[in-house]
């Protein structure tokens, strides 16, 4: 039996309706910053009822609304000025994991001097350590594929370095899973999020540091997915499938704290970073099929665990997982992508190979095999088109 460890800090609200417990939230008296992206968020109603919440537990708040699909150091930047400004003393990262994101990166930014790149490990980041103790972080989730609602990272775009970063300092205070704010999500969107969270899940079921913990969190969500996302996809009113899917979403992101990703997200971070039109979930699935078949070998046993936990019983090798992966894709319509459309080209794979290594390169120590740089190059010209 493995040693293991287990640290939750983030108290979770899930369900219908949830979003009414900030009300009697325990939170800093004063301003709090509420941080979203695009417009969706405001037409849809959730900035003004996260506000009106917050204001009966007698909270005010001022909304920084420029948070990009992925989200960037300037932004953080600027964000992070506006809460100094203002001073603000805690932080709504409302949306999906971009802006949950950047408000992990503000709180640091709000009490800490320097630049947030100061405190990333990887790439040009500095690897220094958080002084002060950052804002209180608040995340209302609107999607399920990020998982960060119960995680502590962040993932930042800096020039063409995506790099995730964070710490125990940067686990929510609250997090609220309301399935309520996921109903109108599109089904192209529920589906690459969707994958986000199996792959995390998966990712961190077949990672060399997984648990006994971990591992009972990975297959629940790995179940929930297999049984819900299809569902999900074909019928955004579906609030039994929507549900099921952020829990599975909220699962995977314990996941992601317990063990790890593995290099299949390093290598999506990498081509989302060099074409930052490329969604991370889309990036994911447009490698996953030529990704898991390096696999079979060095995780038969756990290729056909969750070859079961999809939604095949009687999955006997490791190739049923990559089979019913691959069926899951076609049924929620995105078994086609083309990264060509996206602008990537094939005289760049040594590129984006680099740039994985260099900036998420400790991912690869976690693979259950060794990825080679040639490996890497291998996996993304079998799934170019």
């Amino acid at each position: 039996m493995k040693n293991f460890s287990y640290y939750m800090p983030s108290r979770i609200f899930f369900g219908a309706g949830s979003v009414k417990k900030l009300s009697r939230a325990k939170l800093p008296a004063g301003k709090g910053l509420i941080i979203t992206g695009g417009t969706s968020t405001r037409r849809l109603g959730y900035v003004d009822k996260v506000a009106a919440v917050l204001a009966e537990g007698g909270h005010e708040t001022i909304v920084y609304s420029d948070v990009q699909p992925n989200p960037t150091i300037e932004g953080v930047r600027e964000c992070a000025a506006l809460a100094r400004q203002q001073d603000c003393t805690f932080v709504v990262g409302l949306g999906g994991g971009s802006s949950i994101d950047t408000a992990k990166a503000v709180a640091v930014m709000a009490t800490n001097d320097g630049d947030w790149w100061d405190y990333v490990y990887g790439g040009s980041g500095k690897a220094q350590k958080v002084k002060n103790p950052p804002l209180p972080i608040v995340a209302v989730t609107t999607t399920a594929g990020t998982g960060t609602e119960a995680d502590p990272w962040t993932v930042i775009t800096n020039g063409d370095e995506k790099i995730g970063a964070g710490g125990d300092h940067t686990f929510p205070s609250i997090s609220i899973v309301d399935p309520d704010f996921m109903m109108t999500v599109p089904s192209k969107l529920t589906a690459y999020q969707g994958f986000d969270a199996l792959f995390h899940a998966c990712e961190g079921y077949i990672a060399t540091i997984a648990s006994p913990m971990s591992e009972m969190f990975s297959l629940k969500a790995i179940s929930l997915i297999g049984k819900s996302l299809v569902r999900a996809v074909q019928d955004g009113t579906d609030k039994e499938a929507r549900a099921d899917v952020a829990l599975a979403n909220t699962l995977a992101g314990f996941v992601e704290t317990m063990s790890s990703c593995t290099s299949e997200h390093a290598i999506a971070h990498a081509l989302s970073a060099c074409h930052p039109k490329l969604e991370h979930g889309a990036a994911l699935i447009a490698i996953s099929v030529e990704y898991y078949k390096m696999f079979t070998d060095a995780c038969a046993e756990k290729l056909v665990d969750m070859a079961r936990a999809l939604g095949n019983p009687n999955a006997e090798k490791p190739e049923d997982f990559i089979h019913i992966l691959y069926e899951m894709q076609k049924a929620c319509q995105v078994d086609a992508l083309q990264l060509s459309s996206y602008g990537l080209t094939e005289n760049r794979f040594g590129e984006y190979v680099d740039n994985a290594f260099a900036t998420m390169g400790h991912l690869f120590k976690y693979d259950a095999r060794e990825l080679s740089h040639d490996d890497v190059i291998g996996i993304l010209t079998r799934s170019f088109r």
